[in-house]
């Protein structure tokens, strides 16, 4: 963690909570995780609960983000939520690009690019995620996947908005699964991510764009994860559900 780059914490909810449990939970986590100068807590729930968790957290310092976003601002596009009804929402943050997005649903990285643009468009935050599967990695493929992953996913990004990006590494082999790549495997895919960014931009952008891990982060494992210099915060799934597991991830402590 560079102590220039305020962390942050990002909760993924995924399918998880109906309207009536994220109710219930944003209140108690309202209660239960206190503000903190030097980090930022991010919440994405789904959307029948997006809405009712933003007014919750409306006037707190728990931010709200979306999982997804459709890259038009209106249409003909049954079941899809656009920037602009984001915006209305006074919602901050959307996942782009998420491994299941992209695994389950097909999404390319052209489809990815689309949507980082229209989030920039609305002055909404997109946290583009990027990854590599089991096979690529055994296969020696990581670093030219997210090569490929960044640079697709950047190409309707210009340099005077790129500081309002943030990037995510969620090995696709540690989503779920209980496995969890090693800080000095984390950090090595976030240091060549730092590297690629400045070579898209330049070095002082890429010093200022947030990098977060994602991938089984774990009450035990944050403060480890958290130590790692390109490593500015931790994209959390299902450790989020939970407020006590939640808080400690919250309260890491960089060793």
């Amino acid at each position: 963690m560079n102590p220039s780059r305020v962390p942050l914490i990002a909760g993924n909810w995924k399918m998880y909570k109906t309207p009536s449990e994220a109710e219930s939970f944003a209140k108690e986590l309202l209660q239960e995780i206190p503000e903190k100068a030097d980090r930022n807590i991010l919440i994405c729930p789904n959307y029948l609960s997006l809405g009712i968790v933003k007014n919750i957290l409306s006037e707190s310092h728990i931010l709200v983000g979306s999982q997804n976003v459709f890259h038009k601002s209106e249409g003909a596009f049954t079941g899809e939520t656009s920037p602009a009804m984001l915006q209305d929402l006074a919602i901050t943050h959307s996942l782009c690009g998420h491994s299941e997005r992209r695994g389950i649903f097909g999404e390319t990285d052209e489809m990815v690019s689309l949507k980082v643009k229209a989030l920039l468009d609305y002055s909404i935050v997109p946290i583009l995620c990027v990854g590599e599967t089991i096979q690529e990695r055994e296969e020696n493929q990581t670093l030219s996947i997210i090569r490929r992953q960044l640079t697709t996913g950047l190409k309707e990004v210009l340099s005077e908005k790129a500081g309002s990006v943030i990037i995510a590494y969620e090995p696709v082999w540690a989503i779920g699964t209980g496995k969890t790549a090693t800080p000095e495997q984390a950090q090595e895919v976030h240091a060549f991510i730092r590297k690629e960014l400045a070579q898209l931009y330049q070095e002082d952008i890429s010093r200022k764009i947030p990098i977060l891990y994602g991938g089984s982060v774990k009450p035990d494992n944050i403060d480890i994860l958290m130590s790692q210099p390109d490593i500015d915060g931790a994209l959390v799934g299902g450790a989020s559900l939970k407020i006590d597991s939640f808080l400690r991830i919250v309260e890491f402590h960089a060793q």
